[in-house]
């Protein structure tokens, strides 16, 4: 059994780490112990990392509106298609773009290289959606961002490094393309799609602008708008009455609507993690 040496240089570099977890843990903590803190210990300031009088009275303000359920349904709606939707469109546009023998290639490439420097930008965007009929329908909050030149990149280079022998035996065993791709690439694929669907979904979670400008009825409107209306709204309440005798300080229901917002996608990080690093190492790598 090797002796670990407890060095000077091993000393700080756990310092640091700790240093660089509390400084990440501290404001989540803090957002907890004030959205569950009475109202009193809230306008006094003096929460740290635990809650004092407890009390669920901003839970209760935001859970108790009738859209913020039919919000949830909306953006599980909207990150679920948009995340099998972009990973059908990146996966099968990937591995096109991957081969040699991919007809206009190499143009196609480099035309996606220069959009992640230039783009069309709001107005030309908004005029193609309203031009294909697209707005206030599910498609105008999934299509416009379902192929980026980042995530097609590491897909690429990921299917790039794909041993080309595997390829060939299945073609041998009279796969064509689509059968090699589906019976032996993606089977194999876990981590890079894993990695690629994680991208996908946190920025179709917490999409906020392209609902504002594409959707106009209340009705399909995303967890993230609802939560800025009831932010709004609390606001508001808490202007028309002097603010200690408002029945829930602001900063209360704030934390709360943003802690709302965020569980559902860090229940899920836990179950990928494992495939993060080595999927975008995998797509960083050739070879």
């Amino acid at each position: 059994m090797v002796e670990k040496k407890y060095t000077l240089g091993w000393l700080i570099r756990n310092i640091v780490l700790w240093l660089v977890v509390v400084i990440m843990i501290f404001p989540l903590l803090h957002m907890v112990s004030v959205s569950l803190s009475d109202n009193v210990n809230v306008l006094r300031n003096t929460i740290t990392f635990w809650p004092k009088g407890f009390s669920l009275a901003a839970y209760k303000f935001i859970l108790t509106k009738p859209l913020i359920y039919n919000a949830y349904k909306n953006t599980i709606i909207y990150t679920v298609t948009g995340t099998l939707a972009a990973l059908f469109i990146l996966t099968t546009g990937a591995y096109a773009l991957s081969k040699k023998r991919c007809p206009f290639g190499k143009p196609i490439n480099i035309l996606i290289m220069i959009t992640m420097f230039f783009n069309g930008g709001m107005i030309p965007t908004y005029l193609a959606v309203k031009w294909l009929g697209l707005l206030d329908t599910l498609w105008a909050i999934i299509l416009p961002g379902a192929f980026t030149a980042w995530n097609a990149i590491i897909m690429r280079s990921f299917f790039a490094s794909y041993p080309e022998e595997i390829e060939e035996s299945g073609r041998l065993d009279g796969l064509n393309d689509i059968g090699v791709l589906w019976y032996l690439v993606l089977p194999t694929s876990t981590a890079v799609m894993a990695t690629i669907g994680l991208f996908v979904a946190v920025g179709l979670w917490n999409n906020f602008f392209g609902p504002l400008i594409y959707l106009s009825d209340e009705a399909k409107y995303p967890l993230q708008i609802v939560l800025r209306q009831l932010i709004m709204q609390s606001i508001a309440d808490g202007m028309e009455t002097s603010g200690p005798s408002t029945e829930i300080a602001e900063n209360s229901i704030k934390y709360a609507t943003i802690l709302v917002s965020i569980i559902p996608i860090i229940a899920v990080y836990p179950w990928l993690q494992k495939y993060f690093v080595k999927g975008v190492m995998i797509g960083s790598i050739k070879g």
